[in-house]
């Protein structure tokens, strides 16, 4: 690993109870099985306090670890003791409006926007799928990141790379 901290990437959603929590559990294992030095965090603008049983349920059927995953507030990033976050991620559109705080290290920052599984209609097993899918959609994306070269991507090489994933 060397000297170099490893990037940091922060997810936010407004709650950090499904959509957020799902793509940092999804990040961290990704990045762990393709042995990049990448360590995601999530957390939210009104957290909930709660992580959704169906985040729950969906990382756990697909092989991912679930323990330390709690909802949080954004305010636990914020202060010049705290990680520098090369990348800030928002997942869902009201997180996307919001002021977000001055995060340590100027991080570049992208939209991935996600339906709220949690807002799915019908039955529970309507909802869980609505999670897998979730789940799926984001993996996708979290691959596309870590193929990148972060370790020699300049912040604006970054910036439009994640923009141009965005719409993928």
């Amino acid at each position: 690993m060397g000297t170099q901290a490893s990037t940091q990437v922060l997810i936010l959603c407004t709650h950090n109870s499904a959509r957020s929590v799902l793509a940092e559990a999804m990040l961290n294992q990704l990045a762990r099985v393709m042995g990049k030095d990448v360590r995601a965090h999530s957390a939210g603008s009104a957290p909930s306090g709660r992580i959704s049983p169906f985040a729950l349920q969906v990382l756990a059927d697909a092989g991912i670890a679930t323990s330390g995953l709690r909802s949080k507030s954004w305010d636990e990033f914020v202060g010049p003791d705290k990680p520098a976050m090369r990348i800030v991620i928002t997942v869902c559109d009201s997180a996307a409006q919001e002021v977000c705080p001055h995060w340590p290290g100027s991080p570049v920052k992208v939209h991935w926007g996600y339906p709220d599984p949690s807002n799915a209609p019908g039955s529970d097993e309507d909802r869980r799928i609505a999670f897998e899918l979730t789940r799926q959609a984001m993996a996708y994306r979290m691959m596309q990141l870590l193929m990148l070269p972060l370790e020699t991507m300049s912040n604006a090489d970054l910036q439009t790379t994640l923009d141009i994933i965005s719409r993928s």
